[in-house]
């Protein structure tokens, strides 16, 4: 091995050693549900907790479906004084050892275009696009029962949510 081939091999170990850290991301889905307004709605809404136990923060970006013609990172907002639900393009932080909570009423991915109804009980494929972790994908269970406030105890001290 040549001197010039010995330093570039010591060169690049020693950038992977850096990147280490950025590629150590660790983003967890926790009780994810979706739910649409009826069986003939054309549209439906996927919550959940995703949780950042990295030392870096991360941003949700997209969302993709099968189960749906188009897929959106949605919140409400007031505009001219009204609530509307509206798409985040610039996507939801998960900030470094926190938790998000995409819920109901706040920041949530929205599935329009729905390809089959929403059935209680069956699972749709739902793959989230972060920055930083890259793609993830989960089965989202259908859960039309549940009321808003519902599923894992949101007092942990948490931030909420939160689309910046």
């Amino acid at each position: 091995m040549s001197l010039k081939s010995t330093a570039f091999t010591a060169l690049a170990a020693f950038t992977l050693t850096l990147a280490a850290p950025a590629m150590a991301q660790e983003i967890h889905v926790l009780d994810p549900y979706a739910r649409s307004a009826s069986p003939m709605a054309k549209t439906g809404a996927a919550f959940m907790q995703i949780e950042n136990i990295g030392d870096a923060d991360d941003r949700l970006i997209a969302a993709s479906s099968p189960a749906a013609t188009m897929v959106q990172l949605h919140t409400h907002r007031e505009v001219d004084g009204v609530m509307k639900m509206v798409q985040v393009e610039e996507g939801f932080v998960v900030p470094a050892g926190e938790t998000i909570f995409l819920q109901r009423g706040g920041d949530h991915v929205m599935l329009m275009g729905l390809t089959e109804p929403f059935e209680q009980g069956k699972t749709i494929p739902l793959t989230l696009v972060f920055e930083t972790s890259g793609e993830i994908e989960i089965e989202v269970p259908v859960d039309l029962a549940r009321e808003a406030g519902q599923g894992h105890d949101q007092g942990h001290g948490h931030k909420h949510g939160q689309s910046n």
